[in-house]
């Protein structure tokens, strides 16, 4: 598709779908409507927009805000391999040794599936969350 200008481009909410960051296009159109999404640092809430590959979007994702180059246009919804291929990550998220820093080590970790704590460890529980507060 091309625009006014004559230079192709995509509507934001199938490239974002097709660029696989929400799971289906009805996500995307509602995220752009919100609001929350900015194009080369503008504010946009139409689902039309189009956008061109050397575009820069900003948008929640999660936990994580989300700042991508567009590289190509999509043609369609293909593998994941193939959706990374259309965006360069600017702020990749952090890794997951990072992202788990403020937990303290003294929580107790039960292994899933172990069942209900013993009297025991109930009272070791206990202990620890009184010394917390």
């Amino acid at each position: 598709m091309s625009d006014a200008l004559g230079q192709p481009g995509q509507r934001i909410d199938r490239w974002l779908w097709c660029a696989r960051f929400l799971k289906s296009r009805s996500l995307a159109a509602t995220l752009v409507q919100s609001g929350r999404i900015r194009v080369n640092g503008d504010r946009i809430s139409k689902a039309s927009r189009m956008v061109r590959p050397g575009d820069v979007l900003t948008f929640p994702l999660g936990p994580h805000i989300r700042v991508i180059k567009i590289l190509l246009l999509a043609e369609r919804r293909g593998p994941a391999p193939e959706a990374r291929s259309l965006y360069s990550d600017l702020d990749p998220p952090a890794p997951a040794t990072q992202r788990n820093v403020d937990i303290p080590a003294a929580t107790p970790v039960r292994e899933a599936g172990s069942g209900r704590p013993t009297k025991r460890e109930r009272r070791q529980t206990d202990a620890l969350r009184s010394e917390e507060s």
